[in-house]
This record gives structure tokens, sequence and C-alpha cells, in this order.
């Protein structure tokens, strides 16, 4: 079942799901070591963190000349990552990095960044389409950067 996304002003975003993005982006840059350590930074509890952790991310409407990275948690299966690279290429996006970590207990970790281009299909159709391949299980935007 593909998930429903809504886009909504961030004055309308609860206090709490906003501290929620700044934890992730604590530790997805390194600022915060440990989860802990980051919500207690923002001043949140650990299990709002892990309520909400994989619910909210940013949002930019325009990504054009931009680089989009995901992390991806697959199931260890042939075709999966055969699969999601496809789904890449048929958007239009250039594949810039990709990392796989060696798979444990049937799941493995991937990391791509993709260079959005003036051609490149609208990133929510993108994040759908990954989402609906078998053997996906999570989707995570965890950064974004301007291509110079």
């Amino acid at each position: 079942m593909a998930e429903e996304y809504y886009v909504i002003r961030k004055r309308a975003v609860p206090e709490v799901l906003l501290k929620v993005v700044s934890v992730n982006k604590l530790l997805a840059s390194g600022a915060a070591k440990t989860v802990g350590e980051a919500v207690r930074e923002v001043g949140i509890s650990r299990s709002s963190y892990y309520k909400f952790k994989d619910e909210i991310s940013e949002f930019h409407d325009s990504l054009e000349g931009k680089t989009l990275t995901l992390q991806l948690d697959i199931h260890d299966e042939a075709g999966v990552l055969s699969g999601i690279l496809s789904v890449i290429a048929v958007s239009r996006a250039n594949i810039l990095t990709i990392h796989q970590s060696i798979p444990t207990g049937g799941m493995a970790a991937v990391s791509i960044s993709i260079q959005i281009r003036e051609d490149t299909e609208d990133t929510g159709t993108i994040l759908s389409a990954l989402e609906q391949l078998n053997g996906v299980s999570r989707i995570r935007v965890t950064g974004r950067q301007e291509i110079s």
C-alpha cells in the first residue's frame, strides 16, 4: 500500500515534529553522536523522537540543480537494488554515488545520491515509486545540497 503525503505550511506543523527534524539534522551532520545527546539539545523526549523519526522530513519544492541523498533499508534479495536503480533511471535523475552495507539479518542499508536535473520527474513521484518496490522496507531523505 502506497503512503500518502501532505504538504503543509511550516507554521502548521506541531513543534515536536519540527524538533524531530532538528534531531535528524544533528545526527546526520555528526553534530550529535547519539540520539540521547540530540534530543536533549533540542528539548524533546527519546520516545517522541522514535515515534516520529521516520514520519517527517523537510520538503523543498524546487530541487533542480541539487543533489538528493536517500537512505533505503532493503531486503537482501536478488534484484532489489536493480529495481531501485531502474526507478531512478526512468525518472531521469543522475546517480552520483551508491553505497550498500553488507547485509545482516536479511537487510542492507543503501545510500544513494542523485542529481535532480531539469528533466527529472517530481521527487514525490520518485519516492512513491521506490516505496512501492518489493524489498524496500524504508526510505528517508537524508540530505539535499546545491550542485555547484
